[in-house]
């Protein structure tokens, strides 16, 4: 059976210790990913907030389609985003950071920051804040294929990425960077490692260039994440399908 879900949810990691803000931050995203598709339902929940993800499956109309707004394919994705949904008839989406549009959305939000501060590639550096992982290949994997599909788009006169759990770490690869730089951090959302690790790893090493927010967290985003909704529903084979789907 063919299913035409006109329902999402937009699902992110939020914040254990306080998961109110993420949560009201993401609705907040939600809406204006709901301003470009009329005729959908589009909520959102963080996994972090107890209860918010079955609580947004039970509002939803039914077999909606997930959107995990997440930098990397891997177990959160895959594996523990499929359990959560339980017994709910449910589409998982790719997640935000293997989005084959990203990277032009990333060309187009670096090229802004330049215009804006005069500079040329050429002669700025870029670095890519990353989460890396001490456990897993699947996020500096993941980062990494941005980080080459970026330089294939536009040329930096140096491009280094760097991670908060493995290394090069951010201050090993932060080092020495001129005051013509730019740091985009290749995270979805402005939250703990984005407010504290890499702020203090820049801090540590004297980085005097543009700070920007997370890619997640720029203007177009959401329009990036409405596309990539029609797309996966109009092709099921960029889906991934819950077991109890599969069941019915």
């Amino acid at each position: 059976m063919t299913h035409h879900p006109t329902a999402a949810i937009i699902v992110a990691h939020g914040q254990p210790s306080e998961p109110g803000p993420p949560e009201a931050t993401l609705a907040e995203f939600a809406s204006h990913v709901a301003q470009t598709l009329p005729g959908w339902q589009v909520t959102s929940a963080t996994l972090a907030n107890p209860g918010a993800l079955d609580a947004a499956l039970a509002d939803s109309p039914e077999n909606p389609l997930i959107y995990p707004m997440f930098m990397s394919q891997g177990w959160f994705t895959q594996t523990h985003l499929i359990n959560r949904l339980g017994d709910h008839a449910a589409r998982v989406a790719l997640p935000f950071g293997v989005d084959p549009g990203l990277p032009d959305m990333a060309d187009a939000l670096l090229r802004g920051v330049l215009a804006e501060q005069g500079w040329r590639a050429e002669d700025t550096q870029l670095f890519l804040a990353g989460h890396g992982s001490g456990r897993s290949p699947n996020a500096a994997r993941d980062t990494y294929a941005f980080a080459e599909a970026l330089a294939d788009r536009i040329q930096f006169s140096e491009q280094r990425v760097g991670f908060v759990e493995q290394p090069p770490h951010l201050e090993d690869a932060a080092a020495g960077l001129s005051a013509q730089s730019i740091c985009l951090p290749f995270f979805a959302a402005k939250l703990g490692h984005v407010i504290d690790d890499i702020p203090e790893a820049l801090n540590s090493t004297g980085f005097a260039g543009i700070r920007l927010d997370p890619v997640g967290c720029a203007p177009m985003a959401p329009a990036l994440v409405s596309a990539a909704l029609l797309r996966a529903n109009q092709d099921q084979s960029a889906v991934q399908t819950s077991p109890h789907l599969l069941k019915d």
